[in-house]
């Protein structure tokens, strides 16, 4: 897989959301697990995040 680490910004474009919904997931444990830097950056592996956005798949109504 690919580990590429993506910015905050990064993700929030590539799922097209805002800021305050990525904190609200993140706060809530929704959003996916976080690589935290030293200097309070967070970084967020692709393979992470296309595991997680996996699990969020369901069947359309």
């Amino acid at each position: 897989m690919n580990d590429e680490l993506l910015t905050v910004p990064e993700v929030l474009a590539e799922l097209r959301v805002p800021r305050s919904t990525w904190y609200y997931w993140r706060q809530t444990g929704k959003a996916p697990r976080v690589i935290k830097l030293p200097n309070g950056e967070l970084r967020i592996r692709r393979s992470v995040l296309g595991q997680w956005l996996g699990t969020l798949e369901c069947d359309a109504a």
